[in-house]
């Protein structure tokens, strides 16, 4: 989705600045997550599967190393940087988690004048599965924006994509998530 045009009726002015539309493609954040552990693998298998037991690939390295993945790998959903990340976010920012502008703020740029948010939807690829010993590099990039009438006025679609690569510059997942404001 990469529709900067305004699709509202002629009337409405856009809500996407000149500015806004420059910020397309750059960079929001990166972070890089401490060398995967087999413990923190098992440990996330363990507590997403629970009360079942996991798949034996998750954590059992003899059963794992018979399979087709040739050892124990983590699990789709797992996330490296769910404690702490050996390097934070480096896009200084003064935007606060819930702020329906906090994507422009980011970018240093001119928010355009919205309250409201809610979340329009995700969706996810994967790539390679993380490993143990692996270091995961995530940059998360302004996308797109589109705009379209709704009851409450036009609405601003706003697509941002988290691309997560290993060591080897190998995919393991890329996810674009869908911010609707108004």
């Amino acid at each position: 989705m990469t529709d900067t045009t305004n699709t509202a009726d002629a009337d409405v002015p856009t809500r996407v600045s000149d500015e806004m539309r420059t910020a397309i493609g750059r960079t929001l954040s990166r972070r890089v997550s401490f060398p995967v552990s087999e413990s923190d693998i098992r440990r996330w298998a363990l507590a997403v599967h629970y009360p079942e037991t996991p798949p034996e690939r998750f954590i059992d390295a003899e059963a794992a190393a018979k399979s087709r993945y040739g050892g124990i790998t983590a699990p789709e959903d797992f996330n490296p940087f769910a404690w702490l990340a050996a390097e934070q976010p480096t896009a200084p920012t003064d935007a606060e988690e819930n702020d329906p502008n906090s994507v422009e703020r980011t970018l240093g740029v001119t928010p355009p004048p919205l309250k409201f948010q809610l979340n329009g939807g995700m969706e996810v690829d994967y790539g390679v599965p993380m490993r143990p010993g692996d270091v995961i590099t995530s940059e998360n990039r302004l996308v797109s924006y589109a705009e379209r009438p709704g009851r409450l006025g036009l609405m601003l679609f706003t697509v941002t994509e988290d691309t997560w690569t290993n060591q080897h510059g190998e995919l393991v997942k890329r996810s674009r998530m869908t911010l609707i404001r108004y």
